[in-house]
């Protein structure tokens, strides 16, 4: 196993299995920035369907039953080493999410992104190894340095193909129970459970420089190697790709993030699609706005997303959004005025800053047109603009 990431404060690579080092900028995901682009196979949605079989049934929700979870699922975890030019390694693990051998991991499994001042790449050889030990060959299909989202694939001819259902992440709630399968320290195939802690939170990638969305935190201890393992709801679907974990001591803490698995299965569609996943971008920074704010500062919106910054020639400027042209301390946090306060996109009402990444995220694509609702620094007047959306560039500018 290569040395665990450690990111930005502290957030402890759970490089669960990847290399290197990375500091990791807390930008939103939404925003672009001035540093040089990497090559990158990168995630909006095409679709070559369901890659689950009919075969591949859930479990009865009617009880959490560990022992069940993993008897039915965990023919079809499997634990990933990557050799790398130059004889680095890497040990995470994945899960068979289709018939044609598909695997969903994490790219910093597979690739050593992560690694300061290097082009990503992927490994030069990639195996997986089965619950029933036998070790298979595998190429990899591409990967998502946005969502930390990588594909190998295996032929399915040269072992039983025991596909686990995909769930709903959107579904998830906190205090539902939650099973981890991985390989933790390449201890093979080892389950772990706990609850779901948090949903929708928003954390620094390990592999790119832009902020993951709608994260989902557990308190299922997962540690170095788990990376690219499912995570598993109480019927035995996948709800998410184990990814990181948050830690001052490099160890399990009980704060461990996963992947939703809405975000890993579009990556999946476009990987198999094209080979490649792309994002759109519409180039601001913004910040929440709460009542207490509004109030103070008479903005005209209980709830919002302040544009903090507009990035110069990007689709937001060049529709006529406007950043911020002060700022002050109200509460002890500082807080960005004179700028465009939004509280709509693409018709979709903006409660918070996160809200802006999710949509852009998970909803729209390059190209498209959208509609955003302004309420507008300085006038108070609301007013819809229309933005023209491109492709997120490889890192964000600043």
């Amino acid at each position: 196993m290569r040395p665990a990431l450690i990111a930005a404060v502290a957030f402890v690579a759970a490089v669960l299995g990847a290399s290197g080092s990375l500091a990791v900028a807390k930008l939103a995901g939404w925003v672009d920035d001035d540093a040089p682009a990497q090559t990158v196979v990168l995630p909006a949605e095409t679709a070559p369907g369901t890659n689950v079989p009919s075969s591949a049934t859930p479990l009865a929700a009617n009880r959490f039953d560990p022992a069940g979870i993993f008897a039915r699922t965990s023919p079809g975890v499997v634990t990933i080493y990557a050799i790398f030019p130059g004889g680095g390694r890497s040990q995470g693990s994945g899960f068979v999410v289709s018939a044609d051998g598909h695997v969903l991991t994490n790219s910093h499994v597979i690739t050593n992104a992560g690694e300061s001042g290097e082009t990503v790449r992927g490994a030069e050889r990639v195996y997986v190894v089965f619950a029933d030990g036998d070790r298979l060959p595998a190429s990899i299909v591409g990967w998502d340095l946005f969502d930390d989202t990588g594909l190998i694939t295996f032929d399915p001819d040269d072992h039983a193909v025991s596909p686990i259902p995909l769930g709903d992440s959107a579904a998830v709630v906190v205090g539902e129970p939650v099973a981890a399968i991985g390989s933790p320290f390449g201890n093979e195939n080892s389950l772990a459970v706990g609850v779901v802690s948090a949903v929708s939170r928003s954390i620094p990638s390990l592999t790119s420089r832009y902020n993951v969305s709608n994260a989902i935190q557990i308190d299922a201890p997962i540690n170095h190697g788990n990376s690219g393992g499912p995570l598993l709801d109480g019927q035995g679907r996948v709800i998410g790709v184990n990814a990181q974990i948050r830690s001052d001591s490099g160890n399990a803490e009980g704060v461990g993030f996963a992947i939703p698995i809405n975000s890993a299965r579009r990556s999946m569609r476009q990987l198999i699609a094209t080979g490649r996943v792309t994002y759109a971008y519409i180039g601001i920074t913004t910040l929440d706005v709460t009542p207490a704010v509004a109030r103070r500062y008479d903005l005209g919106a209980q709830r919002g997303a302040l544009i903090e910054e507009v990035v110069s020639d990007a689709p937001a400027d060049r529709a006529g959004l406007k950043g911020a042209k002060r700022r002050v301390v109200f509460n002890g946090s500082p807080v960005s005025l004179g700028g465009d306060l939004i509280v709509a996109l693409a018709g979709e009402r903006v409660v918070r800053a996160d809200d802006i990444a999710r949509i852009v995220t998970e909803r729209l694509r390059p190209g498209q047109l959208v509609s955003v609702t302004v309420v507008r620094g300085g006038t108070g007047a609301r007013e819809t603009l229309r933005v023209r959306l491109v492709e997120r560039p490889a890192n964000p500018q600043g």
